[in-house]
């Protein structure tokens, strides 16, 4: 697991940077989210032109929703829970199916205060990006409130797409 701190402004320059990527390589992202709640997709919105690659944000925040609108198997959910490295990754490449894009974001957690566990504390975090020639499922684990956990995982999520996208 890793403990991780960020400057929340760092979140404006982050976003820009992707908007930008995007653009230049005229690929696409579709996010699929459950304890985020839309904040990652808000952000991506936040920034004029996003809809030029941006095409589909799903809040996936129960089991029943994770299944029936992401097709992720019930036996997946029932074997690793829906707080899972399983899952984060099922949720980024079915949401990427589902809206043919070139990039899919899982976000799966535990943002509190309440509904932890020992092996999962509250603050675990999965996230995964299906991407063109690279994927990345990570498990993180954040400190605080709950709206300091989603901005945290939202931040991270973009992180690991920039690592995910191409530089040139």
């Amino acid at each position: 697991m890793f403990k991780i701190i960020y400057n929340m402004n760092a979140m404006a320059k982050l976003e820009l940077e992707i908007n930008k990527l995007f653009k230049k390589t005229g690929q696409t992202l579709a996010i699929a989210e459950s304890c985020t709640g839309g904040l990652l997709s808000n952000l991506i919105t936040d920034i004029p032109g996003s809809s030029r690659y941006f095409i589909l944000g799903v809040t996936a925040y129960s089991n029943a929703s994770k299944t029936s609108v992401l097709k992720i198997p019930c036996q997946a959910i029932l074997k690793y829970g829906a707080v899972s490295a399983q899952v984060a990754t099922l949720m980024a490449k079915s949401v990427k199916r589902l809206s043919k894009a070139d990039f899919g974001i899982g976000i799966t957690g535990i943002a509190g205060p309440t509904g932890g566990s020992k092996s999962k504390p509250v603050g675990t975090v999965f996230i995964a990006v299906d991407g063109v020639h690279k994927k990345i499922c990570k498990r993180f684990y954040f400190e605080g409130r709950r709206l300091t956990i989603k901005k945290k995982s939202a931040l991270l999520a973009l992180e690991l797409l920039k690592l995910c996208l191409p530089k040139n």
